[in-house]
């Protein structure tokens, strides 16, 4: 299934670590009466995505609040603890990490790709939406996506 502009955020527990616990959070919860920016890339830790854009993105943050958006999050296929401490190494104040350890909800976006190339197994293809009180209202894909 392939979300697309205009649709429901899909509704996923998200499981993320709150004062070093694990907690259970419902999308359409965490996702309310705010406008977010929800960007997706393939791991913690990999190369480009820790050089350019989740910097580019804590960096820009004044920009897109300029702009109406409330929050920024960035969702990978990574455990908790490892996109947390991906989070403290790059040391985010505006952008908020978001844990898809088994790629259940990338799967449910249509943005689960192959990276066994290079070792990654399943990863995320690279994205960014807006999404305004659970509505998707814009998507942005890297070309390319089979």
């Amino acid at each position: 299934m392939t979300i697309e502009v205009n649709s429901n955020f899909p509704v996923q527990t998200l499981r993320l670590v709150v004062a070093s616990e694990l907690q259970e959070v419902d999308s359409s919860e965490y996702l309310a009466d705010k406008k977010v920016m929800l960007v997706g890339v393939p791991g913690a830790f990999t190369p480009t995505c820790t050089s350019q854009q989740l910097p580019g993105y804590e960096k820009q943050a004044s920009v897109f609040k300029a702009h109406g958006i409330d929050e920024i999050y960035c969702i990978s296929v990574n455990d908790s603890f490892v996109m947390n401490a991906w989070a403290l190494d790059q040391k985010l104040e505006n952008v908020k990490v978001i844990p898809d350890g088994n790629g259940q909800f990338t799967q449910e976006m249509g943005m689960l790709c192959q990276k066994r190339d290079k070792c990654f197994g399943e990863r995320s293809w690279r994205y960014a939406m807006i999404v305004n009180d659970g509505e998707i209202e814009q998507m942005f894909i890297e070309p390319g996506k089979v």
